[in-house]
Formats: structure tokens, sequence, C-alpha cells
């Protein structure tokens, strides 16, 4: 007969004791207490927004209505600001300019670089190396970049017109020409500014699936139709909100007309936000300039609300 081991008595076994849950105010006191470190950290944020974005937007538009030079007290002076804006004879030129420079830069700043993300999708080598290059431009200050046009479209001994003697090609005033200049500075602006947005749309492509593209081969689909029903269609939100984005930031050009060409030739590159600066720096009339950028806002802020609404509407039929 085998033997069992003995039990110990009851009193024997250790018990581990179990601990007791936190009093309710302690786990209170413990949540309160990570909101507000939470808000403390937001509320930096929120302050600096304050002092440098919100303080100047409202004070702009309370200066647009009011007679104010630096060293005198404000006169109010009601819609007086933008009744003399809208009589400047530059004001059209301006609108016409940034609006045909918005176009401009939609038709060329806007395919190149989703184009350029379509290659750069497909490369299996140097990846690395090509997305380096094409956010290059992005990296250098604008001013610096717009100089390095300035060189480059000199009609004398400029590069471009080097290139097209060495071809054998009609020269070009570029910058310089009335007929040229704009069209000069949309090409400036899409190489400094289409390194983020090649990148972004890169990432898009990269997180389509992969089997999406292997349907579409097995049902016969071609190149440009799988860009079509594949692409497109998997990236919509994205080139929706880049274009969004980039229709407000090109009605806001300033730094390329300022540096390259001054607003000339014969204000043929003055714009709504080089006129601003002129209007507070040269004539000294931050009034004017406040009303300026009122008009600019109000514009911009119903564009984005109508894109917007058409944009959600047209998601919501698909």
């Amino acid at each position: 007969m085998t033997k069992t081991a003995a039990r110990p008595p009851a009193e024997a076994i250790a018990v581990r004791p179990v601990p007791a849950p936190p009093p309710a105010g302690g786990r209170r006191r413990r949540r309160l207490a990570d909101q507000a470190r939470a808000y403390g950290f937001l509320l930096g944020g929120l302050v600096c927004f304050a002092l440098f974005s919100w303080y100047p937007a409202i004070r702009a538009v309370v200066i647009a209505f009011q007679k104010y030079t630096p060293g005198s007290s404000p006169e109010w002076v009601g819609t007086d600001n933008f009744t003399r804006v809208l009589h400047d004879p530059e004001f059209t030129a301006a609108w016409r300019n940034t609006l045909t420079f918005t176009v401009l830069a939609l038709l060329i700043g806007f395919a190149i670089p989703f184009l350029l993300a379509l290659v750069l999708n497909e490369l299996r080598h140097a990846k690395a190396f090509f997305r380096v290059v094409v956010y290059l431009p992005v990296m250098i200050p604008p001013v610096v970049s717009a100089l390095l046009w300035k060189w480059f479209y000199d009609p004398g001994a400029g590069l471009a017109n080097e290139a097209l003697r060495f071809a054998h090609l009609p020269t070009s005033n570029w910058s310089n020409g009335a007929d040229t200049a704009l069209i000069s500075l949309v090409i400036v602006a899409t190489w400094a500014n289409m390194g983020g947005t090649v990148l972004i749309y890169l990432a898009a492509l990269q997180s389509i699936p992969g089997e999406l593209y292997e349907a579409a081969e097995l049902d016969g689909a071609g190149l440009l139709q799988r860009i079509r029903h594949v692409t497109i269609p998997q990236t919509r939100f994205v080139i929706l909100m880049l274009m969004l984005l980039q229709i407000i930031a090109t009605m806001q050009v300033f730094t390329e007309p300022f540096v390259i060409t001054g607003g000339g030739p014969e204000n043929a590159t003055v714009t709504v936000l080089y006129l601003i600066y002129k209007y507070a720096f040269l004539y000294n009339d931050f009034g004017g300039a406040c009303a300026l950028s009122v008009m600019l806002l109000v514009l911009l802020g119903a564009f984005s609300t109508l894109y917007l609404r058409l944009t959600r509407s047209g998601e919501d039929d698909a």
C-alpha cells in the first residue's frame, strides 16, 4: 500500500493578502492630476496661438476700420480704408495676377508632384536617394531659393539662357518680360515647394493594397487604367486636401515676386500679399493693408467652406 504525503494543517498554509482597492477619493485625485497635466501642456500651445496668431488676426480686423499709423492714436474711419483700396489702380492688377498665378500653379505644380510620386513609387533601387533629391529644395530657405532662380533667369549670363544658346534655341526675358514673368515665378514656386507634396503622395500610394493592382491586372487593365480606377480613387482624399492647401498657399504668394521681380515689370507680378506689403511698409498705410488682408481672409474662408462642403457632399454621394 502506498503512503500519501500528509497534508499540512490549514492554518499552516500561507494566504497572500489581497490588496484593498484604493479609495475612490484617491482615484479621483489621480485622474484630476492627469487631466490637469494634459491641459497644462495644451495651455502652452493655446497661449502661443493666441499671442502670435489669433490676436494679430483680430487686431488686423480692428485696424481695417481705423486710420492707424505707428506712434499716433488710431481714429475710426469706418469703411473708408476698404473704399480707398478698392479704387487703387493696383488692386485689380494684384487680384488678377494672384488668381492667374493660382490657376497656373494648379496646372503645373499640382500634376508634377503626383507624377513624380508615381515614378518614385515604382522604383526598385536608390529610393532613398531620389526622395532626398526631390525633397532637397524644401530644405533651402525660400529667399535663398528665390535668389538662386533670379540669377538663373538673368537674361544676360543666366544659366537658363545659356542652356538655350547651347541648344541653339531662342532666348527669353524670363522674369524680366511682362509676358513671361508670372509663369517664371510659377516654375520657381513649383520647384521650391513640391518636395513635401511628393512625399505625402508617396505615402498615400504606398498605403494602397497591392491586391487591388493585382486584380486590375488580372482584368486586363493597363497602366493608365490602373491609375484611373485604382490609384486616383484610393488617394482621392489626399488629392482633395492637398489641392485646397495649395490654392490657399498660392493665393498668398509673396517671396518670389518680392525677391525676383519686385512686382514688375509693369505690375505684371504684383500679388495681393505684395500689395499688402506696399501699403504697410512703403505707404505707411496700415489701415489699407489690414483692409486688404481682411478681404483676402474673407475670400479664402468662403472658398474653403464651399470647397469642403462640395467635396463632402461628393463623398456622401459616392
